[in-house]
């Protein structure tokens, strides 16, 4: 109880740990957690970092320390995947990444001796897989998700082909990103520790660019070419895993090769089906009921139970069955038309496509928007009185009527938000 009644570091960290649109909700577990992963200092240091990327100089004035001492701290945190570090030409910039998808993975995406991660294990287990809130904040509020679904590609007909993007292709994110690294897969290894992982491939959970990079230079995940990036999906293919990867067009920072029982991801999306916390493919499944013999492997295959059988209303056969989709929570991922060996499944395009956030910031404004976490990103140094009044008052025009936010979440959405981010980070 005195996690909630003390002023400590790791009270002010769970507030800043907040201030993203994808937050952590507040509980004894969580306290647990962090207390594992940073020290009271550490936690007191990193809840005063800014949202958005900072380099050492602005840590050092935010935290009152000698720019030697302060880039220490940071390299330290960096080495523990608490903060992502940034090289690019010549310059170093640090990012708190959220909980998910972020250090809470990262603390296990390898095997180490510096903390119990058994014992992290079964306190990441029972605050997010036996209590719903910190899932359901993650998965299921506001409209956009955090993640979205890969479809299965060998599942395509030729004519699907060539309406598939780029961007909804895993093979495309492996052939383009600027570093790939693989990494233990936190659901599993979670699993595992708990005595309830499947046998799907652990060494599989795919990073990207920026963040790749700062994982495989502080030996967290192992740096991998495009050839093995491709082999591991393939490994992935043949396994029937679920791609499930960041939800933005441009820069993917990280892809998970889901199974249906240990991955959060697949567990939300069946928990919570009917909101549907995880982003579909633009495609759904087609299924030749006439010709279906009831086999049941689109059913056994299926990771968020959108398959079933049915009675297939023969009366000269009263037991024969026929598969069922329901398309309100269909991912869209196509494992359903790969195992069908009749070839009585097939994919099509769904009527209305699936918008993506143009990139990471574009989809924290418009997260953000819809929490009402919009000034958290705006007035982001929030050591600074005036910021934190300027935050207050946008926080009030944020708890106005629905009918106006949905105006701003226009706004956001518009393509002219997405020149301007264009033209900022070009």
């Amino acid at each position: 109880m005195a996690h909630h009644t003390l002023k400590t570091g790791y009270s002010d960290l769970v507030t800043r740990l907040n201030k993203f649109p994808q937050g952590a909700p507040s509980d004894k577990l969580l306290y647990q957690i962090l207390e594992m992963l940073f020290s009271e200092k550490e936690a007191r240091l990193v809840a005063l970092l800014p949202i958005k990327p900072f380099k050492a100089k602005k840590a050092a004035r935010t935290w009152k320390l000698d720019l030697k001492t302060t880039q220490n701290i940071l390299d330290k945190l960096a080495d523990r995947a608490i903060l992502v570090d940034i090289h690019q030409n010549g310059d170093i910039e640090y990012v708190l990444p959220p909980p998910m998808a972020g250090f809470f993975e990262f603390s296990m995406m390898r095997i180490r001796n510096d903390i119990d991660q058994k014992l992290l294990s079964e306190l990441f287990y029972h605050y997010m897989n036996v209590e719903e809130d910190f899932i359901k904040a993650l998965f299921t509020e506001g409209q956009t998700r955090l993640g979205r679904t890969f479809v299965h590609e060998p599942a395509l007909s030729e004519e699907n082909a060539l309406h598939v993007l780029d961007f909804e292709r895993a093979s495309n994110i492996i052939e383009t990103a600027t570093h790939m690294a693989v990494g233990t897969c936190y659901c599993r290894h979670k699993m595992l520790h708990m005595g309830q992982a499947c046998e799907a491939p652990l060494d599989i959970c795919m990073t990207f660019n920026n963040t790749a990079a700062s994982l495989i230079r502080h030996n967290i995940a192992r740096k991998v070419d495009k050839i093995e990036g491709m082999d591991l999906l393939e490994e992935a293919y043949q396994s029937n895993l679920v791609q499930f990867g960041e939800n933005v067009r441009e820069s993917v920072n990280f892809i998970c090769n889901c199974c249906s029982c240990c991955c959060e991801a697949m567990i939300a999306a069946r928990r919570f089906a009917i909101l549907n916390p995880v982003h579909t493919t633009n495609f759904l499944p087609e299924l030749y009921n006439s010709q279906c013999n009831g086999c049941g492997k689109c059913v056994d295959v299926c990771p968020v139970d959108a398959m079933t059988l049915t009675s297939a209303n023969v009366p000269q056969k009263p037991k024969k069955k026929k598969a069922n989709l329901n398309t309100e929570i269909c991912l869209g991922c196509g494992l359903c038309a790969k195992v069908c060996d009749k070839n009585h499944i097939v994919l099509k395009e769904r009527s209305k496509r699936v918008i993506t956030p143009l990139n990471g910031t574009h989809r924290a404004v418009i997260m953000a928007i819809e929490r009402g976490k919009l000034q958290n990103l705006i007035f982001d140094n929030q050591v600074l009185w005036s910021h934190r009044a300027l935050a207050g008052i946008l926080g009030v025009i944020l708890k106005l009527p629905p009918i106006k936010q949905v105006m701003a979440n226009r706004q956001v959405k518009s393509r002219y938000l997405e020149g301007l981010i264009h033209r900022m980070e070009g």
